[in-house]
């Protein structure tokens, strides 16, 4: 207890100059965003069932099968179809885990099920299958949409909240900070080919809220201090505020990724789209309220008035 006292104590007593790099860092942020942005016009999203529409099924084996020869008996019957072997977290050496893809085509979903599961009833014994789902090009469609306007929606009401408790400058640097994570993190999942499913808007949701919050913090630091010192040179006072909250914004941050860790590690295949592209929203959501959010006072300073009619 005592070495996080003392490192608390240090945290919260550190002189950091950020401004001095603030004019790289927008500049920085603004190249990765076009890229991420490139990324994911030209290289595109592994778009999993939810919005792709198609079959997934999840088969356990007693014993370890040859992907090879299940490849095989299934492509000869069924088209587009992908299998690779997961991790098996909870008893990798008796039971073996296969996951069966099959892109969204013309065939009756429900009748490739079933010859899926007869192909493979007839070749194997002792078959579990712990998943199946099947998702149509309409519904996935409908997904996109609906994923879309979740995202269009949070983005609004962060806005609308931070122009009311605060001032519109501050709404500004809070929704750039909010498109520069939400930019990179989809260009993340682009360059990585992490599949994008349904919780891949969860974890952008998560990633927008949390980047808000740490924002606000700052945000609300700045604030008092513009109205303890009017006259201080805004720069100074940007940095002051960034390194006062620095403690909980680094022990915060620290906590939360330590426990994406372990999902990362042990949360198996299901959660490891969601618990990688987190730790990576955590750490640039973190970098964007410190570097971007802001930062971006200095340009739009929140102490000018506007003129009286």
């Amino acid at each position: 207890m005592s070495a996080l006292r003392k490192f608390r104590k240090f945290l919260s007593n550190t002189k950091i100059n950020f401004m001095s790099i603030h004019n790289f860092a927008l500049i920085f942020s603004i190249i990765c965003i076009i890229g991420s942005i490139a990324l994911v016009f030209f290289k595109g999203l592994n778009l999993g069932i939810d919005f792709a529409g198609g079959v997934l099924i999840e088969a356990r084996f007693s014993e370890k099968p040859e992907i090879s020869k299940i490849r095989e008996l299934l492509s000869s019957s069924i088209k587009d179809i992908q299998i690779q072997e997961t991790k098996n977290q909870e008893s990798a050496d008796q039971n073996h885990d296969i996951l069966i893809r099959v892109s969204k085509t013309n065939q009756d979903q429900s009748s490739q099920i079933k010859k899926i599961q007869e192909i493979l009833n007839n070749n194997f014994q002792n078959i579990e299958y712990r998943k199946v789902d099947f998702v149509g090009p309409q519904v996935g469609s409908e997904l996109i949409f609906r994923g879309s306007l979740a995202l269009a929606l949070s983005f609004v009401f962060i806005m609308i909240y931070i122009w009311i408790r605060f001032d519109w400058q501050f709404g500004l640097g809070g929704i750039f900070a909010l498109l520069h994570d939400t930019a990179l993190t989809l260009g993340f999942f682009a360059i990585t080919g992490l599949e994008f499913n349904l919780t891949s808007i969860a974890s952008i949701l998560t990633i927008i809220g949390y980047s808000i919050n740490d924002s606000v913090v700052i945000y609300d630091r700045i604030r008092e201090n513009l109205s303890i010192n009017q006259k201080m040179d805004l720069a100074e006072l940007i940095n002051s505020s960034t390194n006062s909250t620095l403690s909980r914004t680094i022990l915060t941050s620290g906590t939360t990724l330590i426990s994406l860790l372990a999902l990362i590690l042990f949360g198996g295949d299901t959660l490891f789209s969601f618990s990688m592209a987190t730790f990576f929203g955590i750490l640039i959501g973190t970098y964007s309220s410190i570097y971007i959010s802001a930062p971006i006072l200095f340009y739009f300073d929140p102490r000018q008035k506007k003129p009286k009619k």
